[in-house]
């Protein structure tokens, strides 16, 4: 008996990633092509576009005029990404102080410890 089930759909997050991950593999600005190529040319061109654009309005990648089409970049690396992402949640919430509270007390001790040296860092910059 054949097995006649779709492949599985991927989420529009796992594309994003996917998408983000060939550009930092790329040694400058790729255009659209070139990530579909790496990627395997699974997607359609016109998805790693509409992907692509997502992520600039997002502000997780940028581009530049390159002949009739773009060269995108990623505008952070993955840490820059995942704060800008904490910070996007952080600043949808009414309440920040219960968002931090509770993060903060969410963390193992040696993250919470990490964040004190960090933000004790912040502070010996902003006094000097």
């Amino acid at each position: 008996m054949m097995d006649h089930r779709r492949p599985r759909r991927r989420g529009q997050g796992e594309l994003e990633a996917l998408v983000l991950s060939a550009l930092r593999e790329a040694d400058g600005p790729a255009t659209a092509g070139w990530v579909q190529e790496r990627l395997g040319g699974g997607l359609a061109y016109t998805t790693v576009i509409t992907i692509l654009t997502r992520l600039l309005d997002k502000g997780a990648v940028t581009r530049e005029r390159a002949g009739r089409s773009f060269a995108w970049t990623p505008a952070s690396d993955e840490a820059g990404l995942a704060a800008r992402k904490m910070r996007k949640v952080l600043d949808a919430e009414s309440d920040r102080v219960a968002v931090l509270a509770s993060f903060v007390t969410g963390l193992d001790p040696d993250d919470e410890r990490l964040l004190r040296e960090l933000l004790g860092h912040a502070g010996d910059a902003e006094d000097g």
